[in-house]
């Protein structure tokens, strides 16, 4: 069993996981891939009163979207209630584990030894020390029947087989708990691996204030999978001090504790804005149109109120590709695509340094000029339209700024050339047209 690498994630269901859990998951996960083990998914579900109802569902959802996926489980530990009691009773036979009496009725205690120290190796702190005189005994079996957590996982740890425990630095107290237990019970204990807290970029604890913390809402927010997935696992390790794009097979030949700090991880918000737009340029448009399109079934975006044509989106992706760093990004730069019903006020028609009239010219010799056009491209509406601005003398910033309002709603919009090739001659002589009827419905002394 020593040379058989066999992992587990045991996240308790008390809420949707956030990120310290997942960075949790994701490098017992990448360990365990690494040495071609198996990887083992346990719901250490043993505090009912904390148990939220939908977390477990939450849990597997997370972990699929990351493409963490696991050969065994998931187990519950509420499932497996009589074999913690059978060993709770063998400590007790033992003396040592004992009965007491508490004010929420009988429960058991574990009989901590009252002198001398334990010296334990972690794999990323190295040796450290407990004095046994400073810890109490403690509860292993309470008063509904349910044990702890310290009593169950290690029974858990060992029947399973589990060569390795990765978990976070916040655990590590508890270590002395139960190395005396594996003791008691005459097991060989795994080896251990506490890994360092995340904090926020301003070193505080990592909490809402600072953003999300569900990993879902990574999710809901349009962070790419792998991006995130990228992003987790150089919090806290890390290959040398340039790399930072990996993919998942870099990550499993790459991936040992000996890389992981000690240190603390800081979440940089920042550059995993930076990693998500990344891998988004990194997309052909046909991959990012389909992932905007289940994006938007899952978290229906308000600017965009109609189903999106496929081969239209894959025609507009690249337009606006470049400029965004999430996928919720996209849907408020291109709703004009989908729909004619945009609104705008007509005053917003009106650039800088210009009046009505000037306006109103734009639009009607634009119009006249567009019309004209066989072949609606976007280099042949690059040459007409500046030529056209040279005519009327007026900043094509100016015209283009009028016919950017009166095709899309917008005052920032994707290229204006070819955003207006891809709408198409007939649209693009409405929307002028509906631009003047507003502009002429404004009163003359305005």
């Amino acid at each position: 069993m020593a040379n058989i690498t066999r992992i587990r994630f045991a996240p308790s269901p008390t809420g949707e996981p956030h990120i310290g859990n997942i960075r949790t998951a994701l490098f017992a996960w990448l360990l365990t891939r690494h040495n071609n083990g198996k990887f083992i998914l346990r719901i250490e579900d043993t505090d009912q009163a904390r148990t939220v109802p939908g977390a477990v569902e939450k849990i597997i959802e997370s972990l699929k979207w990351l493409g963490i996926d696991w050969d065994e489980g998931p187990y519950h530990q509420s499932e497996r209630l009589e074999l913690y009691r059978s060993q709770v009773q063998l400590l007790i036979d033992k003396g040592a584990a004992y009965n007491f009496e508490d004010e929420r009725g009988a429960a058991v205690k574990f009989n901590m030894p009252k002198d001398g120290s334990i010296k334990v190796k972690d794999s990323i702190r190295g040796e450290v020390t407990f004095d046994n005189s400073l810890i109490d005994d403690f509860i292993i079996m309470k008063s509904d029947g349910f044990p702890t957590y310290h009593l169950a996982s290690v029974v858990d740890d060992h029947l399973m087989g589990i060569s390795q425990v990765i978990r976070a630095e916040e655990w590590l107290p508890s270590l002395p708990r139960h190395i005396c237990l594996y003791r008691a019970f005459d097991w060989e204990p795994p080896e251990f691996a506490h890994l360092p807290v995340i904090l926020a970029s301003d070193r505080s604890k990592l909490s809402k204030r600072h953003g999300a913390t569900a990993l879902l809402e990574y999710q809901e927010m349009g962070y790419l999978p792998h991006a995130l997935l990228n992003f987790l696992s150089l919090l806290g390790w890390s290959l040398d001090d340039k790399s930072e794009l990996f993919t998942v097979e870099d990550l499993v030949k790459l991936f040992t504790l000996e890389r992981v700090s000690k240190s603390a991880a800081i979440f940089n918000p920042d550059k995993l804005d930076w990693m998500n737009g990344h891998y988004i340029r990194q997309m052909r448009p046909a991959e990012l149109a389909d992932t905007l399109l289940d994006h938007w079934h899952k978290y229906p975006p308000p600017e965009i109120n109609v189903q999106p044509d496929r081969e239209l989106l894959i025609r507009i992706v690249p337009l606006v590709q470049e400029r965004l760093k999430t996928l919720s990004d996209a849907a408020p730069l291109i709703p004009f695509f989908f729909t004619t019903d945009f609104n705008y006020e007509a005053t917003e028609l009106v650039q800088k340094k210009m009046d009505m009239e000037q306006t109103r010219l734009i639009l009607n010799v634009s119009k006249n000029k567009l019309q004209n056009i066989d072949e609606f491209k976007s280099t042949e509406l690059d040459s007409v339209l500046r030529t056209l601005a040279e005519d009327i003398d007026v900043k094509i910033g100016q015209l283009l700024g009028t016919l950017r309002v009166a095709t899309s709603g917008l005052k920032v919009s994707p290229p204006i050339f070819e955003s207006m090739e891809i709408l198409g001659k007939d649209r693009i002589l409405s929307d002028i047209d509906r631009a003047i009827k507003k502009l002429d419905s404004i009163p003359k002394n305005i």
